[in-house]
């Protein structure tokens, strides 16, 4: 089972059938999700489970429907008018909350968090899709819309949790915060890792240079003529080439730091550099 059909069954099980106000919410919801073909009058899914709530919703309120399959795909043909109130008639949060969950149980669907973070609701129309934006920015839900295909869509992981979260589906939180959580810290070790490899690279890089100064010097005879301090320096970075600068420093006979060694391997490379320039 997909992550998003895990959350669609589970707010499909939230029982809501001895509540008109709530029952018509839901059924609005999905009424307005890009599912419903306002010209057949039609719903349809693919979700055995999803249509099974449609019918029972509209069994509740005694709007009279004929169940249909065709190839993969179930249909709820609607017979009767339906009268309801305009969304914006709606008031209170549980209201909201249920349109929010028949119109996410209607077109709805999320990624599987292990892979990336997406969740996406489509509409018929683009005013739909302008509502649900401020709808769920009052309730502190950032989403953002595509116009050019009446939909609205996250993919943050903390506000797919929210949203979760407001249409009821708690399991599903649990579950998607747990991955949330291992994915974060997956990315945290791999950016550490890189981070420390990226240095490490430096480090061996800038070592290499320092000694093939070094070797330069010598093979030119002019390593004796450095001063004790660089001559210094200069043996123990070649007997020591994977040492980091701070460990280089605290080798020599009147340790010193980071900014000492650095200032004086930069010395050894800047008088290899002059020698190279000349000849």
């Amino acid at each position: 089972m997909s992550f998003s059909v895990g959350v669609k069954e589970e707010i499909g099980g939230i029982n809501i059938y001895n509540k008109d106000n709530l029952v018509k919410a839901e059924i609005l919801g999905y009424l307005i999700s890009s599912n419903f073909s306002e010209d057949t009058c039609e719903f349809f899914t693919e979700n055995e489970f999803n249509i099974e709530r449609f019918y029972k919703l509209l069994f509740k309120m005694g709007i009279d429907y004929e169940p249909d399959v065709r190839g993969k795909t179930f249909v709820a043909k609607i017979l009767s008018n339906i009268d309801f109130k305009d969304i914006s008639d709606l008031k209170t949060e549980d209201e909201f909350k249920a349109l929010v969950r028949g119109a996410f149980l209607g077109s709805g669907s999320v990624n599987d968090p292990n892979k990336k973070y997406h969740l996406v609701m489509t509409f018929n129309h683009v005013d739909s899709a302008l509502f649900f934006q401020n709808l769920l920015k009052n309730f502190s839900v950032k989403v953002k819309i595509l116009e050019s295909k009446k939909s609205i869509y996250i993919k943050e992981g903390e506000e797919i949790s929210k949203f979760l979260a407001f249409i009821g589906a708690s399991k599903s939180v649990l579950k998607f915060e747990d991955i949330r959580v291992m994915r974060d810290m997956r990315n945290n070790v791999n950016r550490i890792v890189n981070c420390e490899t990226a240095n490490l690279n430096k480090t061996v890089n800038a070592a290499l240079e320092q000694i093939e100064a070094i070797d330069f010097l010598k093979k030119m005879k002019k390593f004796d003529s450095l001063s004790d301090d660089l001559i210094e320096i200069a043996e123990v970075r070649v007997n020591n080439p994977e040492a980091t600068l701070k460990e280089l420093g605290e080798m020599l006979d009147n340790p010193i730091g980071k900014s000492g060694v650095n200032h004086r391997l930069k010395k050894i490379l800047d008088i290899a550099n002059e020698i190279k320039r000349g000849n």
